[in-house]
């Protein structure tokens, strides 16, 4: 039996897994109906949005996911006061909205896991969108006109057939979190560097197999995620770092003591061992190695183009200073001691 709320109650209503195909709100009276402001109807059998709802004229969240909805009626219109509607994993596309939508006063919405080919034309003209969800459904591209959405904080396009993003994205000044994650994309516009609000970018599992040298300068951005693309799988295979062995320890304590040795104080093959050590490439770091050592990512300059995450080689865990790995220009130096270590590690393997 669906519990309604009393005076008492706050104004939220939940009718969610009750197997319901259909809702009859007419017994309320009119000062119940005020009341509600939130609306959860989820994991239901409904095929359509019941015209009782559409009568909540104070409802500003509406939770109508893991249904089997193909429409959204015009009725949705009367909902003047609607600021979050979320309808995930139903069968919703470009063509189950009403022509009108883009009036609706919604400031987060969130379709993800339906059937969108497309992302419709009345979306993008909400400019009161604070946050839009459409992973999980068919979309292969993002339109030019997204940049209409100027109040967009959070935009989450994961899990679709996207294969490139459109420069216009970078017309969002408000972006705070973007998720293209499990497409198809194989470049990034460099002209995402205007994003200056953007603290999260989430791009793994795609075909990325270089990043524009521009994304560095997201100086607020807090974490890039790249795993799952040709450019960090070919480079990161493994990350473990296997314990130095008591012949290392001992052979990095002559090397870097510079502990003077000769064919009479030690077999050739010692000597031989000893004449392969590695220095560190860190320059603050004095230390060597042999077989052990921790594999370390970082971006160089690529043709002057493009930054590719090639990997370094380091002594031990505690030796993270990034370290300059193109001596050829200085300039390049300069931007890689600009970028605190931290910083590198999130852009690489977040």
């Amino acid at each position: 039996m669906a519990r309604f709320p009393s005076m008492d109650d706050c104004a939220v209503l939940h009718l969610s897994r009750l197997q319901l195909d259909d809702l009859n709100l007419e017994h309320l009276t009119d000062n119940k109906r005020r009341q509600i402001q939130q609306l959860h109807l989820t994991n239901n059998r409904l095929s359509f949005i019941p015209p009782s709802v559409c009568f909540l004229f104070n409802l500003e969240y509406l939770d109508i996911s893991n249904n089997t909805l193909t429409v959204i009626p015009d009725d949705i219109m009367r909902l003047t006061n609607l600021k979050t509607f979320v309808a995930k994993n139903n069968f919703l596309n470009e063509s189950s909205f009403p022509k009108e939508f883009e009036r609706m006063p919604v400031e987060n919405l969130n379709l993800s896991g339906n059937r969108f080919g497309d992302i419709p034309m009345q979306f993008l003209k909400m400019t009161t969108l604070q946050s839009l969800s459409l992973g999980g459904n068919r979309l292969k591209n993002i339109p030019a006109e997204i940049e209409n959405l100027t109040s967009l904080e959070m935009l989450y396009l994961g899990g679709n057939l996207i294969s490139s993003i459109p420069p216009e994205v970078a017309n969002l000044t408000s972006l705070r979190y973007l998720v293209l994650c499990d497409n198809r994309i194989q470049s990034i516009p460099p002209q995402l560097n205007k994003l200056h609000s953007l603290l999260s970018l989430s791009l793994h599992n795609n075909l990325l197999t270089f990043l524009p040298r521009e994304i560095l300068s997201l100086v607020h951005l807090q974490e890039l995620s790249l795993r799952g693309n040709p450019l960090v799988v070919r480079f990161i295979k493994d990350m473990t770092y296997d314990p130095p062995s008591l012949m290392e320890l001992a052979g990095r304590t002559v090397k870097s003591q510079n502990l003077p040795f000769s064919s009479c104080d030690l077999p050739s093959n010692l000597i031989h061992y000893l004449n392969l050590a590695s220095e560190c490439p860190n320059p603050k770091c004095a230390g060597v190695y042999f077989d052990s050592c921790v594999r370390h990512i970082k971006f160089v300059d690529f043709c002057g183009k493009y930054r590719l995450p090639l990997m370094h080689y380091l002594c031990s865990p505690q030796c993270s200073s990034p370290c300059s790995s193109n001596p050829q220009s200085d300039a390049e130096s300069e931007d890689e001691n600009s970028v605190p270590p931290d910083r590198l590690q999130r852009v690489l393997l977040g």
